[in-house]
């Protein structure tokens, strides 16, 4: 991957309603390369179901849920993240992310619901994905793609059961214990 230490900061999460965009936003940060993601309401099926695919397809991904926003952000603050938050307003991404680039820690804030003004902020960059409605899972895939500039096409996850083998029809899988 990079040095670049990348938390994604998932806020607004409903376990009830949200099951399949904060999964889809879990597996997107780790396909791409980002380290963590943090929700703020406790969720143990989900941390669950991301740990299965870590033992499946390998990689460290951690998915923490319960977190409290407020403390957390300030906490990576002071620990000298970059707090990121990806939305339809602020500067466009192609303006911002050689700059962002250089951090050695990002805190990347995305959410669904009503986005509260103390994120807008407590950001060191409101980052517009477009200037239009949006999925903060699409919206998470391009900033990291554009983090990443496609390098997250040959990262490595160590430790898993299979690993998939590129091809052009059909599946193929290479079991490795």
């Amino acid at each position: 991957m990079c040095k670049t230490r990348i938390i994604i900061l998932r806020y607004g999460h409903r376990p009830t309603r949200d099951k399949r965009v904060s999964t889809h936003l879990a597996l997107v940060a780790r396909a791409f390369g980002a380290h963590e993601a943090w929700f703020d309401t406790k969720d143990e099926g989900l941390e669950r179901k991301i740990a299965q695919v870590n033992e499946t397809f390998g990689g460290r991904f951690a998915v923490k849920t319960g977190i409290d926003l407020v403390k957390a952000i300030a906490r990576a603050k002071r620990e000298g993240s970059c707090v990121v938050h990806l939305t339809m307003y602020g500067i466009p991404l192609p303006q911002v992310i050689k700059e962002i680039r250089g951090k050695d820690k990002l805190l990347v804030l995305v959410g669904g619901p009503k986005v509260p003004k103390y994120f807008y902020e407590v950001a060191d960059y409101n980052v517009s994905i477009t200037n239009q409605p949006h999925s903060e899972v699409a919206a998470l895939a391009v900033f990291l793609d554009w983090f990443y500039g496609g390098r997250e096409f040959n990262f490595k996850f160590e430790g898993g059961r299979i690993e998939v083998e590129p091809c052009e029809r059909g599946k193929k899988v290479r079991v490795l214990r």
